[in-house]
Order: C-alpha cells, then sequence, then structure tokens
C-alpha cells in the first residue's frame, strides 16, 4: 500500500458561526449587553443591510467595523468558511428573507452550516411597550386631522364612557375585554397628556404626569419605601390618609369631592369622609326619594359596602329578568 493511499482524508472546513445581533428600539441604541460587546469585537465580518440602523453611530464610535450589505442566505454561509464568525444586525423588520433562506439551507441537508446563534444585545424592560404608545399618540395627534384638533373638554366625555366600560368589563369578568377596556382608558391619560405637551402656557408631558404619580405613591406608602410599618390594609389605609391629609391641608372634609360623579357614589364619599373626620353630622331630613337613597347610601357605606356597585349589581339581575321575561312572552 502506497503512502497515498494511505494518508488520512483531509479534514472538512470548520463551518464557521452566524450570531444575528437584536436589540429593542425601545432602548437606547449603544445601550447593549456585555456578551453582545464581545461578540462584537471578536467578530470576523460584522454586516448590516439598513444604513439607517441606529446602532450603527454607537459601533464606529466603539472602532467596530460595520460593512453595509445584504447577503443572501448562501452568501453568508460562504462567508463563513474557516471557523470565521459573522455578525449581522438585523433591521427593525428582523431581515425574515435572510433568515428564511437560512432555514431552508440547514433543512436541505446539502450545505454544511455554521453554526447559528441569536444574541439579544438589550431586552424590553417592564412596561416598554407604553414607549411605543406615547410614540403612536404622537405620530396621530400631529398627523390626524381629527385627533390633531381635540382638546381636554372635547374629550372629557369619553373618559366617563371609557371608566364605565372598564367597570363593566370587572363586573362581567371577562378578561379578554378587561384587557382591552384597560387600553382604552390608558389611551385617555396618554392622549390628555400630549394635548397638555401643546400647551403655549403650562405645557407637561406624559413624563410630567408619570413623574407626579410616581413621587405621590412613595410618598403615600412610607411603610414600603420609608422607615414606617404597616401589617394590615386597615394600617395602611390609615398611612394613606394621614399623609394625604398632610399634603392637602383641606379646609373642609367635603374638598377634592367631585359632585359630578353618580349620586349613590357622591353620598357614599361624603359619608366615608365624615367617618375619617370624626364628625357628627345628622343626616338632612326632607321629603321625597332622594332623602331616602341618602340615608340608604350612607348606611350601606358604614357596612363597608359601595351602593352605587350593589344598585348596579341589582339592576343587572333586573335586566336579566327583563330579557327572560321578553323571551317567554315572545
Amino acid at each position: 500500500m502506497t503512502s497515498e493511499a494511505s494518508a488520512p482524508a483531509p479534514a472538512p472546513a470548520a463551518p464557521g458561526r452566524i450570531v444575528l445581533l437584536t436589540a429593542s428600539h425601545r432602548v437606547a441604541p449603544g445601550l447593549l449587553s456585555w456578551p453582545a460587546w464581545q461578540t462584537l469585537r471578536a467578530a470576523d465580518l460584522v454586516l448590516c443591510a439598513d444604513a439607517g440602523h441606529p446602532q450603527l453611530p454607537y459601533l464606529r464610535e466603539a472602532g467596530v467595523a460595520v460593512e453595509h450589505a445584504a447577503p443572501t442566505a448562501q452568501e453568508l454561509v460562504d462567508a463563513c468558511e474557516g471557523d470565521r464568525t459573522v455578525v449581522v444586525l438585523p433591521s427593525g423588520e428582523g431581515d425574515q428573507a435572510l433568515t428564511d433562506g437560512l432555514a431552508r439551507l440547514a433543512g436541505s441537508g446539502r450545505v454544511q452550516m455554521p453554526n447559528l446563534e441569536l444574541l439579544p444585545g438589550s431586552y424590553d424592560l417592564p412596561g416598554a411597550r407604553l414607549l411605543d404608545l406615547v410614540q403612536v399618540m404622537d405620530r396621530i395627534r400631529l398627523e390626524c386631522p381629527w385627533s390633531s384638533q381635540q382638546t381636554h373638554k372635547g374629550l372629557a366625555k369619553y373618559g366617563i364612557e371609557e371608566a364605565y366600560e372598564l367597570v363593566e368589563a370587572i363586573e362581567d369578568g371577562d378578561r379578554e375585554e378587561l384587557r382591552e377596556e384597560l387600553g382604552d382608558v390608558l389611551l385617555q391619560v396618554v392622549f390628555h397628556a400630549r394635548i397638555a405637551q401643546d400647551d403655549p402656557e403650562e405645557p407637561f408631558s406624559i413624563d410630567d404626569v408619570a413623574g407626579t404619580i410616581v413621587e405621590k405613591l412613595i410618598h403615600r406608602h412610607p411603610h414600603v419605601f420609608g422607615d414606617d410599618t404597616a401589617e394590615t390594609p386597615e394600617d395602611v389605609k390609615a398611612h394613606w390618609l394621614r399623609t394625604k391629609a398632610i399634603e392637602k391641608q383641606r379646609e373642609s372634609a367635603t374638598d377634592g369631592v367631585p359632585l359630578g360623579q353618580p349620586g349613590l357614589a357622591l353620598a357614599a364619599k361624603l359619608s366615608s369622609r365624615v367617618r375619617h373626620a370624626d364628625l357628627d353630622v345628622p343626616l338632612p331630613t326632607g321629603e321625597g326619594i332622594g332623602y331616602e337613597l341618602l340615608a340608604m347610601a350612607v348606611r350601606a357605606e358604614e357596612a363597608g359596602v359601595d351602593p352605587e356597585a350593589a344598585l348596579r349589581a341589582a339592576a343587572r339581575t333586573y335586566r336579566d329578568a327583563i330579557r327572560s321575561a321578553e323571551h317567554h312572552t315572545g
């Protein structure tokens, strides 16, 4: 046997590695994870088809050379020959044609595929989709003929409607409907904040709105963010009321009670204020159903029952009875 015949077959070339490096558009460009930066610096080739990719200026600043190219799946595989690592920065749409092409090559069985790796360079934090909502609302406010003309007063009725629809979804126990109605209420908040941003004299933004409620929540939860303690829900409520009283410095226990709310809810709220202020206020007497309803609402509130919710539940039962009667008479 000759030496030629006994020589071992040459080892197949190492297939190399393809890394698809993704990044969230909701995270500031350049804020990549350490593994992402390590991979970018060690790569033999970094490719990006989108010349306007938001990460490019930061990669150039960090000394990472990026080639503007949109290779086919086969070209990308060929570029990995010799155990080379090629990093691809997908566009915002994800470059589906490239990933589909790689999947077809891998499934064909005719190509020695490089190792494929999906490397998230940044992750969305909880609440990140709220940034999308703010961005969408901003564009609608600028470009939609109807939305661009809306005012706080013009939208007020929708806030009331959406709040009632949310309450109905809660009472129905429909989770899908609840999610949708919460979104509609959230839209009202974002819409009003965007309108406020255009005010020429006292503008504020959604960040100001969020900042205000964050400060309020932290201040009114000293048992969570401070040194106070609260072991029961009653302790928490006492903390809340005490802190709120100091903040508001109200002249009357009725200050801040919106008179435009439904009558039973208004009566219950006034009763609650009287109880927490330790006031001895006899109920007014007079003729008519209004005074009877007032007394019933106060009695319900003192018993820990929401009279508005109780009446609404009874009314829903009444509605069902009406439909049942209609069905039988029909």
